[in-house]
């Protein structure tokens, strides 16, 4: 049976994954009888609720006679040093591009990736069913962006297709509405080429991906470069340098059928394979015949730029939530996760019973947090800080590359904003349709809880995507939260009286019969400095009698933070108390005179 490893490299939201899932259907990987969830691939609870691909994940389909693993790939900046190594597994890649929005910034960093590894693509304009379609305006913003990434000639001579994944149909035809996506199936078989690689050599290959089982423990995924690979077959892993980091032997070994693993006696040169048996090995190890010394070359894994202290829920609420409170727990879990997520680095905090998890975004990590909460998980979360390392000239800190797509109108507002965050602008266009293109270089501690401000500023109607850039000089220090805070004094139930009287100070964060305790941030003031509210008080009892509807209190909404919000707003004093129902900003020491000691030893 002839080979073909391919990867779908797509933007966030165009439609990659539901396109996978079509292909699964009528390549007969589902039964027609079997039911089967929307968009597959998006395994994970979050990864369907946000709509991003988070966990990159191999598959497979057969189609007359041809064995095609198709990588889907993660679209978001947060975990894009994945989607390099993922690359490296395969000889051909599909770009698939919304018909309306066209090839968005992100797309520009993978594709870049693809180009430089000599991959050539396959162009599918999807969503060629929208209202507001525009194929040949979009194609011709592929090639320009190829040319722009200095794609070769064999490059550019890509074919194109225009398709409707969530109608199932593909065509060289930009009008054709019905039919199939065998286009697009011929179409991989006859333009991305065979892996080509000597299966009489010894065995290697590079472990891309890694994963956790509870009875084989690690597996970690990866494209045999050579030679072949049986069941118990002895083997190890070097690290870039060709140091030994363990020998052991291949316990079991998985192809990709359709969304499953399944154990395979053998593979060989050109095949996608899983593998079990062995203990400390990760990715881009060299996982190979113990007579091979030198490792294959290997994508460095990017270094974490952002760190948060992750701490057992002291408040006096702990525990009435959750069932899992204990640091021993916390640390496990976050273990694993270490473990099986390469971008994940932990270390023990100096605080007590608190854990300092690195990573290389807030979306990153706020994915992390959500998913331990969703199990039933308690902590309190300290603001993000991003890391700095020693350079040449001093302390550096991490840039990121920021661009974003704005409406005319709002791009004033944005480019003060970045300003503000000591964002420099390097490029400003229009992009067509009465928007902006802006383009900054920003220190990522600059860009720590702008997102929600930003769409804010641009209703909603902004895109910012973000990339790691480059460790640079320290850029001084950053204005932050502009106002202070209303801290209840008392713990109860909050009263609407007390509450009505609250609104003339600031900005309420919770709603009348909500738990407070003292110490608990439950709004935000109107000026600068904190303020130690009571919002548990009564009105007192008078003689004179009053009517009914004046006694009635009518409160604003307040205002709700997301997870993401909550992380982002906080100051360094303060910290997000996290369970399975609530989330609750609160300040570090809860008691007003542990404080004013802290705030005097900060001074």
């Amino acid at each position: 049976m002839s080979l073909r490893n391919v990867a779908i490299i797509a933007h966030v939201d165009h439609g990659k994954t539901t396109l996978v899932d079509q292909l699964f259907r009528q390549s007969g990987t589902f039964r027609d009888n079997q039911r089967v969830e929307e968009r597959a691939m998006d395994s994970n609870d979050l990864e369907k609720e946000r709509g991003i691909t988070i966990l990159a994940k191999c598959t497979s389909v057969e189609w007359h006679g041809t064995h095609i693993n198709i990588v889907d790939t993660p679209g978001h900046a947060d975990f894009g040093a994945e989607v390099e190594r993922i690359l490296s597994m395969v000889d051909g890649v599909i770009l698939l591009v919304d018909a309306a929005e066209g090839p968005m910034p992100q797309t520009k960093f993978v594709t870049g990736k693809a180009l430089g590894l000599g991959l050539r693509p396959i162009v599918v304009v999807n969503k060629i069913d929208r209202p507001d379609a525009r194929p040949q305006e979009v194609l011709d913003e592929v090639f320009d962006l190829f040319v722009a990434l200095e794609a070769d000639d064999d490059q550019l001579d890509f074919p194109v297709l225009y398709a409707s994944g969530r109608a199932g149909y593909a065509s060289e035809d930009q009008d054709a509405r019905e039919g199939t996506l065998d286009p697009l199936f011929k179409t991989i078989v006859t333009h991305v080429p065979e892996p080509g690689l000597d299966p009489d050599a010894d065995f290697a290959m590079i472990a891309t991906l890694l994963d956790r089982d509870n009875f084989l423990g690690r597996i970690l995924t990866g494209r045999i470069e050579s030679g072949r690979l049986e069941v118990g077959m002895p083997i190890r892993a070097l690290d870039v340098f060709g140091n030994v980091v363990e020998t052991g032997r291949a316990t079991k070994v998985f192809a990709f059928q359709g969304l499953e693993r399944v154990p395979v006696l053998h593979a060989q040169a050109g095949d996608i394979v899983a593998i079990a048996g062995l203990t400390h090995a990760t990715v881009s190890n060299t996982i190979a015949d113990p007579i091979v010394t030198i490792p294959i070359a290997a994508q460095p894994i990017d270094p974490p730029t952002l760190a948060m202290t992750f701490a057992v829920n002291d408040s006096p609420y702990a525990g009435r939530e959750g069932d899992k409170v204990q640091s021993r727990v916390i640390r496990e879990r976050l273990e694993r996760e270490a473990e099986g997520n390469v971008a994940i680095r932990l270390t023990e905090s100096p605080e007590r019973d608190a854990f300092e998890v690195a990573g290389r975004g807030e979306l990153q990590l706020g994915v992390l947090i959500e998913q331990m909460r969703r199990e039933g998980f308690e902590m309190s979360i300290s603001r993000p800080r991003v890391l700095f390392q020693d350079g040449p000239k001093g302390r550096e800190e991490p840039y990121e590359t920021v661009v974003i797509d704005v409406d005319d109108e709002y791009a004033g507002t944005v480019v003060e904003k970045m300003a503000q965050r000591k964002g420099e602008m390097t490029d400003m266009r229009p992009s067509g349709g009465g928007k902006t293109r802006l383009t900054f270089t920003a220190p990522s501690r600059g860009l720590i809880g702008y997102h929600g401000e930003f769409l804010s500023d641009t209703r909603g109607t902004g895109i910012m995507n973000r990339l790691f850039d480059r460790y640079g000089p320290y850029k001084g220090p950053i204005q932050g939260r502009q106002n202070g805070v209303l801290i209840s004094m008392e713990q109860g139930e909050a009263v609407p009286y007390a509450l009505n009287m609250l609104e003339e100070r600031g900005v309420l964060f919770i709603a009348p019969g909500e738990k407070l305790y003292e110490g608990m941030v439950i709004g935000e003031n109107a000026k600068p400095q904190d303020l130690e509210v009571n919002p548990l008080k009564s009105k007192q009892l008078t003689n004179f009698r009053s009517t009914g509807k004046d006694e009635a209190v009518r409160l604003t909404p307040p205002r709700r933070m997301t997870l993401e919000q909550a992380i982002a707003y906080i100051q360094d004093d303060e910290l997000v108390e996290v369970t399975p129902k609530s989330i609750r900003l609160r300040k570090r020491y809860l008691d007003p005179h542990e404080r004013k000691k802290a705030s005097r030893a900060a001074a």
